[in-house]
């Protein structure tokens, strides 16, 4: 079987690029919002209202730290896949096609139970880099379904 440690992670270019400058923007809005709108005035603002801003900055933050640590991971045994929530882990001989076509916004596994997982971290907003990293996944899963079937 072939060894993955060197083999590097899938992961989106335009989405992470995007979630991370969103999260710098709106946190440096939220944060002078907190810290430069005046206490006094005909809606003086309080702590709390100052506190509220800040919490409602690191929510926004979060969900978008979500978006960008997504990736899909090759290793020995299988596939680990982090989509925004969920992380799947897969074994090679689970997946039993990938699918990039029909005009779908990110890769999709057939699974051997029937069911689809998307892979966000490969996107068609990526371009050529995108369909070169399908193409890359699909090498993976085809040498070890091989592999396995050697057995």
């Amino acid at each position: 079987m072939q060894d993955l440690s060197g083999e590097q992670p899938f992961r989106p270019v335009r989405a992470r690029r995007v979630a991370i400058g969103f999260a710098v923007a709106q946190a440096v809005v939220f944060l002078g919002l907190a810290v430069l709108t005046p206490g006094d005035g005909p809606i003086p603002w309080h702590w709390y209202d100052r506190l509220g801003m800040l919490l409602i900055a690191a929510a926004i933050g979060y969900v978008l730290q979500l978006f960008a640590r997504i990736h899909a991971t090759p290793e020995r045994g299988g596939l680990v896949v982090r989509n925004v929530v969920n992380v799947t882990r897969l074994e090679w001989p689970q997946i039993l096609a990938v699918r990039f076509g029909g005009g779908d916004p990110w890769v999709t596994l057939d699974l051997a139970d029937g069911e689809v997982l998307a892979v966000m971290a490969i996107q068609r907003a990526d371009g050529e880099r995108g369909a070169h990293e399908a193409r890359r996944l699909a090498t993976l899963v085809a040498a070890h379904t091989a592999t396995s079937a050697d057995d």
